[in-house]
Order: C-alpha cells, then sequence, then structure tokens
C-alpha cells in the first residue's frame, strides 16, 4: 500500500515515515499547499484530507496539530503555525512572562482518506512552558515545551519527543487502525 502524507514539513514526514516502513505501507511525501480553513482542529484535518484527496485521487494522510497553553485560553491552539510564523517562541515566552500557570498541552489531529473511509486520529501529550527557551533539537515550540514527568524540552532530549510526542500518538492510533482494518504487517 502506498499513502501520500500531505506535509511541507520534512521533520515532520520523517518523524513518522519509519512507523509506516513498519507495517509495509510505503509513505510519500506530498508537498502542496491547501487552503487552511478556520476552525478547530478536527475540522482542519477533514478539510484538508478532503482536498488533498481530490489532488491525488490516492490514500492522503494529513497532520493538524497545535499548542494550548493553559493560562492562554488555549492559545494559539489550531493557530500555532500563524503564531510561530509571526511571534515565535521568544513571543510566546514574553506572553507568559510572570505567569506561573504554566501548564499546557499539544494535540495532533492525523486523518486518513482513501475516498471512501475518513477516519481521524487524536493524540494529546501534557506538559508546561519552560521559562526559556532550551535545546537544539526538534522544531517549532520544541524548545519551549516540557513533556509532563520530565525535565527536558523537546528540543532537549529529541529521541524521548519521537517515542511521547502528541504526533507519535495519533499516528500509532493510524497505524493500528490499518493493520486492522487493512490486514497490515
Amino acid at each position: 500500500m502506498e499513502v501520500y502524507f500531505v506535509t511541507g514539513n520534512r521533520f515532520k514526514f520523517l518523524e513518522v515515515e519509519k512507523l509506516f516502513r513498519e507495517i509495509n505501507v510505503v509513505l510519500r511525501q506530498f508537498s502542496v499547499r491547501l487552503v487552511e480553513p478556520q476552525g478547530d482542529l478536527e475540522f482542519i484535518a477533514e478539510y484538508k484530507l478532503k482536498q488533498a484527496y481530490s489532488l491525488l485521487r490516492k490514500p492522503v494522510v494529513v497532520e493538524d496539530a497545535g499548542l494550548f497553553i493553559e493560562a492562554l485560553n488555549g492559545f494559539p491552539g489550531p493557530y500555532s503555525k500563524f503564531v510561530l510564523e509571526t511571534i515565535g517562541n521568544e513571543g510566546v515566552l514574553k506572553l507568559m512572562e510572570g505567569v506561573v500557570d504554566r501548564r499546557a498541552f499539544f494535540k495532533a489531529v492525523v486523518g486518513f482518506y482513501d475516498g471512501e473511509v475518513l477516519k481521524l486520529f487524536e493524540g494529546i501529550v501534557y506538559g508546561e512552558i519552560a521559562e526559556e527557551k532550551r535545546g537544539s533539537g526538534g522544531f517549532g515550540f520544541d524548545p519551549i515545551f516540557i513533556p509532563e514527568g520530565y525535565s527536558q524540552t523537546f528540543a532537549e532530549n529529541y529521541e524521548l519527543k519521537k517515542k511521547v510526542s502528541h504526533r507519535y500518538r495519533a499516528f500509532m492510533k493510524l497505524i493500528e487502525w490499518l493493520k486492522t482494518t487493512h490486514n497490515m504487517l
């Protein structure tokens, strides 16, 4: 089976490509600019799946994720990419200056669509926002996010991220579903 992961982010692709290899699914990266509507992660993922499938007419996978900070009422949430591109990690840390409640979570929604079946899978990892940027691994908000139960940011321990991240959790649900519905092994 061949599946197309619709992302322009090479790091995201490399994080999950190995998972698909383990079940004998060839994962290809399809980099295309899709219209991204405003809404929650589930709505965005479903919308992007339908767009991508209409272009390729082959099984597609999309992922949409966000960082949700409790003290900021869930900001940046589904607008994480925009926030990262505009104010970046430094801007988020500035918003968090003097804030005691640093709880946050990453949420990923991974979607699969083959023209007939559309499925969404969710992955969440809880943690907190660091006081400063730490580490050089990973990408995005990795230098400022410390997963619950750990003392290092995802950027300080990228191997940990690959095992406990929101993306990993959502993709593992998709992998399990593919194994059971398409007899992959």
